[in-house]
């Protein structure tokens, strides 16, 4: 039998081995296809003009390949475990990643349109993004399993015992009368709610931010507004806004010190602080008139503009001063005291002609001495003390691998997974905070360990929901991170090209509002931020504060923020009316970062 077998030009991927001046990268060229396949590169005569548009379009697949590998070679690192083959199942990056932004749309659209509960929400999303991981991105079911029980052992240890820690110490604070003497002393220094939200809401906020973070601030200071009168949704909004201004360097500087630890290339922990004073510095002094703004309006801000003056000059420029020539682990603590300091020494020479009182009541209250005061603060100076010494490194140290106390972290690893799980008993946060509530109970006569144990099993039966639904929360976080998900979300966006800055600060967001943690988005995205600005030439530093800088706005309407902020006023149950009094401010302090970084990156 006879057979024809002829050639064919066409279109064909093929490594280029010198051909056009150009060596290894694939790329559509005409070829020579006969039976045996590729016979050979058509080299087609091009002008200079041509040879020009060629070169770039080869650098810029170049440049994107290697955006891929150098991040994946970083996943490989152990930084971020993926435990999916592929990132893209549907073979178009753009499509994979509006599926992977189905768990955030729907808790978005679950706590604001359809009004759910933050309970049903968590868990309806849990299913959802279950489903997801397990049928389109192809993630086993043992290692699903093992992201679900790993999210909530952490979500009950260490986050839930910090928090519960915290409600009960101020329970302790309460039972024992010194919190009324505590109280006292603020309303002591101005009956003006405007003043003591400044005091407590954003100072006092920022401190604890500092020394122990982890939902401790928002926890704390709501529940101080409440006592002095606030209402309590409005009391955990103005806290979680608040927040805004401290969430970058919460847990001392842990956020920003961690990108240290991560190797990426011309990126250091005194870079990304360095950075931050370029952006955070304009919201640093912006949020104490928003605080103002939104509880009495622009008639509240021209009242007590001395004031807020002090304390956003104040605040502003200390914690620029640290960022840039200390670093980031004292950027809260030394800020916040500062300014609370100084606020009260003017607040006890100037007060506003008008006294702002929400219910129209002043807080009757008694004089006391200095001692009694120094003694009814006594539990929050126990929790900064014990917090301190458990965020030291050397402290750390013990628990770490090698360490002399190493045996307390229980390791084992999820059966059917490869998921390894860490308790760590005695080093976490919450023990510092357990310490300092059994301090204050052996040293104060008016409260005994009986009553102080029925005042913990009451705070564990009040958290318990939202325990449950923070639990939920992270399972999600883990089921999207191992699953492929939030790598999926990242590349995408870093795919942008010049515009990438733009977005930038929206890839942090995303990863704070799922995780709840900056911590968490920082050893997500770091490494995409900072290889996107290699690529893009634009400093990768800048990239990675604006990370920080956009995670810090997700704080706001974080879903583990809101259970928070909502069960520690006595809400649980009303998370989405808290999710949309702090949306458009959450978006309107990331649209700001987004079009600023944008602008930044035009000149760095």
């Amino acid at each position: 039998m006879y057979r024809h077998f002829y050639s064919r030009y066409l279109l064909v991927g093929l490594l280029l081995e010198g051909q056009y001046g150009q060596s290894n990268v694939h790329v559509d060229t005409p070829t020579v296809i006969n039976r045996t396949g590729a016979k050979n590169i058509v080299e087609l005569s091009l002008n200079e003009s041509e040879k020009e548009k060629f070169a770039h379009s080869v650098k810029t697949l170049k440049d994107i390949q290697s955006l891929f590998w150098e991040y994946f070679n970083f996943l490989r690192k152990g930084a971020v475990i993926m435990l999916v083959e592929t990132i893209d199942p549907f073979n178009n990056l753009a499509i994979s990643a509006l599926v992977a932004a189905i768990p955030i749309l729907l808790f978005l659209l679950c706590l604001t349109i359809f009004k759910m509960r933050g309970i049903y929400a968590a868990l309806l999303n849990l299913f959802v993004t279950l489903l997801i991981v397990l049928f389109l991105f192809k993630l086993p079911l043992g290692e699903a399993i093992g992201s679900i029980v790993q999210g909530t052992i952490q979500g009950i240890w260490p986050i839930g015992y910090i928090i519960v820690m915290a409600v009960w110490l101020y329970k302790i604070s309460v039972k024992s009368g010194k919190f009324d003497v505590l109280r006292g002393s603020i309303a002591g220094i101005s009956q003006d709610q405007r003043l003591q939200l400044l005091l407590i809401g954003f100072c006092f906020n920022a401190f604890l931010e500092g020394a122990a973070g982890f939902g401790v601030p928002i926890a704390i200071c709501a529940v101080l507004l409440v006592s002095l009168g606030f209402k309590p949704l409005q009391a955990a909004m103005l806290c979680l806004v608040a927040n805004g201004a401290s969430g970058a360097f919460g847990a001392i500087g842990i956020p920003v010190g961690i990108i240290g630890t991560f190797g990426l290339e011309n990126v250091t922990s005194m870079n990304v602080s360095m950075m931050t004073a370029l952006t955070l510095p304009i919201i640093n002094f912006t949020i104490p008139f928003l605080l103002i703004w939104l509880m009495d309006g622009f008639k509240g801000i021209r009242e007590v503009l001395p004031a807020i003056l002090v304390t956003s000059i104040t605040y502003t420029v200390a914690q620029a001063i640290i960022t840039i020539f200390v670093g980031p682990e004292l950027a809260d603590i030394i800020p916040s005291l500062l300014t609370m300091g100084l606020l009260a020494l003017f607040l006890n020479k100037w007060q506003p002609k008008h006294i702002f009182l929400l219910n129209g009541k002043e807080y009757e209250f008694e004089n006391h001495s200095m001692g009694d005061v120094v003694k009814a603060w006594s539990p929050f100076y126990l929790l900064t003390i014990f917090v301190l010494i458990w965020s030291f490194p050397a402290f750390k140290g013990l628990f770490s691998q090698g360490g002399i106390l190493e045996s307390a972290v229980l390791k084992f690893i999820v059966p059917g997974s490869s998921i390894n799980i860490g308790i760590d008993l005695i080093g976490a946060t919450g023990t510092a905070i357990l310490l300092a509530a059994l301090t204050t109970i052996v040293t104060t006569k008016a409260i005994n360990f009986s009553e102080g144990l029925s005042l913990l099993k009451k705070t564990v039966s009040e958290f318990s929901i939202p325990i449950i639904m923070i639990c939920a929360i992270i399972g999600i976080a883990k089921l999207m991170t191992y699953g492929g998900l939030t790598i999926s979300l990242g590349e995408a966006v870093a795919t942008t090209g010049n515009i990438f800055p733009l977005l930038s600060p929206l890839l942090g967001w995303i990863g704070v509002f799922m995780t709840g943690s900056v911590v968490n988005n920082n050893t997500l995205f770091a490494p995409i931020q900072a290889t996107a600005g290699n690529i893009i030439g634009t400093n990768s530093s800048l990239l990675v504060s604006a990370n920080t800088a956009g995670g810090v706005m997700a704080k706001l309407v974080s879903p583990q923020s809101i259970a928070i902020a909502a069960a520690a006023v006595g809400e649980t149950g009303k998370e989405s009316d808290l999710t949309k009094m702090t949306l458009k401010y959450s978006f309107g302090l990331l649209a700001f970062v987004c079009i600023w970084t944008f602008i930044l990156s035009l000149f760095y």
